[in-house]
């Protein structure tokens, strides 16, 4: 767990706060490290403005001592870059509603606002989410922004300012805000056990069918706490302060094109022990890959084409490969989504020219009945769980998006009883992708077994797939993050 500290840049700034530890930058500089100390967060409200000043070196040594600091050396850099521009701003699409407000008349071209930003807050209720915008993009203590118009739009500028230079009143509240931001983002732990490590678990509270419901969620932070890391929930809002954790776990459907990758990619800079991985989602989330990767290694798959268009000769090429019905399958696409069978010659022509305005390419595969779907959850190259999905009733998939989304029945069994040539297929996909936390979706049909998929994030669901193995199955997938954790850095 963290501990807090705040550095000024001298004695006259001294602020009382029981929650805070508040030192000059003399102080900073000639006491820490300390030895045996805990991890500390830094806010440095020193002055920033010029290079190598007390305020850029309070950060450079933080960085140096492993401590989190806000604002990190390349934000300084960064918004020294902004305010040396001889733009000196960030041309930024508002949306239409932030723009007709009494705050900024869009039918004056003099016209502009100027307001402060205090640790991702400001008063104004139509900058909020500006704010909170450009906080996740330059986190510093303080910002000053000025918008006006633009022929483009809104010219938004933004500057850094310190501590030093607010009024007496605006120093007021920034240390309320200050308060509110250790106490709700930079959580101030209570008095408990400690533990080694935090956790972020990327969920989305508004996702129909998450990879894990509230119930797992909970038994995930329960047999964190049981190998000493303390786990807490955030969402994709909360994910501009990530560093302040040491490992992520995404529990919400990935993409490629989607914060979880964008979010996955900054945890990684940051250090973070991720699962998943972005390189995982990256090769998971697109079916093209997975075909090409299925065939370079022997895995064994349906037969799979890729097409690029809908052409009477394209078609004739299907239709001498395939018999119908025939699947079709976007290159990107989860829980049976943007799957399509179809038995005619018309439906492959049409739905293959609709798949096409949004993708270059579309999967053609054959069509595999089964009553049930394999599906082997591995990690790091260890089957962990298996279960068996079955089809929803009068339908060729386990999930049914009409209405309202169905689901078939499933079967939770040991993976000691799953056939061998299903969980070497299972293993050997996984091989390819890497090394994380994944979700095999498999086919056994007269003694043959078909990979159709590798999940990067796969559903793991109280009471579905930790029926057999209850608790353990969290812990088991707990204590590969301690073992990663141990062995960060070496």
């Amino acid at each position: 767990m963290y501990k807090t500290i705040v550095v000024v840049d001298t004695d006259d700034l001294i602020f009382e706060n029981d929650q805070l530890s508040v030192i000059t930058f003399e102080q900073y500089l000639a006491d820490y490290p300390k030895r045996n100390e805990p991890k500390t967060r830094l806010i440095n409200l020193c002055d920033t403005e010029h290079y190598l000043s007390r305020g850029y070196y309070c950060s450079l040594l933080a960085e140096a001592r492993q401590h989190k600091v806000l604002p990190s050396v390349s934000t300084i850099n960064d918004l020294r870059d902004l305010s040396n521009d001889t733009s000196a701003g960030i041309q930024l699409a508002l949306p239409v509603e932030l723009l007709h407000t009494e705050s900024l008349n869009t039918e004056s071209d003099e016209q502009s606002v100027e307001f402060m930003v205090f640790m991702g807050w400001v008063a104004e209720e139509p900058w909020k989410k500006l704010a909170k915008q450009m906080f996740d993009k330059y986190p510093a203590p303080i910002l000053h922004f000025s918008l006006s118009k633009d022929a483009n739009g809104v010219l938004v500028q933004v500057k850094r300012r310190s501590f030093i230079h607010l009024s007496k009143s605006d120093q007021a509240v920034f240390l309320q805000r200050l308060q509110v931001f250790t106490e709700r983002v930079w959580r101030t732990p209570p008095a408990r056990k400690k533990q080694r490590w935090d956790m972020a678990i990327l969920v989305n509270p508004a996702e129909a069918q998450p990879p894990s419901d509230k119930d797992a969620i909970k038994l995930f932070i329960k047999a964190a706490a049981k190998v000493g890391i303390h786990a807490e929930t955030i969402t994709a809002d909360q994910a501009g302060q990530i560093s302040q954790y040491d490992a992520l776990f995404i529990r919400e459907t990935t993409a490629i094109d989607h914060h979880t990758y964008r979010i996955a990619r900054k945890a990684e800079r940051e250090g973070l022990v991720v699962i998943d991985d972005s390189t995982s989602i990256l090769r998971c989330c697109n079916k093209v890959f997975l075909h090409d990767a299925f065939s370079y290694n022997g895995v064994p798959a349906p037969k799979t084409h890729v097409v690029i268009g809908a052409s009477v000769q394209d078609l004739d090429n299907i239709e001498s490969s395939f018999s119908y019905p025939i699947v079709l399958k976007m290159p990107e696409g989860s829980f049976s989504k943007g799957v399509y069978k179809v038995k005619t010659r018309d439906e492959l022509k049409q739905k293959l020219q609709d798949l096409l305005v949004d993708t270059a390419l579309v999967l053609v595969q054959e069509y595999l009945y089964t009553d049930y779907d394999w599906r082997i959850g591995v990690l790091n190259g260890r089957a962990i769980y298996a279960c068996r999905y079955h089809m929803v009733r009068d339908h060729w998939q386990i999930y049914s998006h009409g209405k309202e989304t169905e689901s078939g029945g499933f079967e939770t069994l040991p993976t000691f009883e799953v056939p061998k040539s299903v969980l070497d297929a299972a293993l050997k996909a996984c091989a390819m992708i890497g090394r994380g936390l994944y979700g095999v979706d498999i086919k056994h049909k007269e003694n043959q077994v078909y990979v159709i998929e590798v999940n990067d994030n796969p559903s793991i669901d109280h009471e579905v797939e930790d029926l057999y193995l209850g608790n353990e199955l969290y812990m088991l997938i707990m204590q590969e993050f301690v073992s990663r954790l141990e062995n960060r850095g070496r």
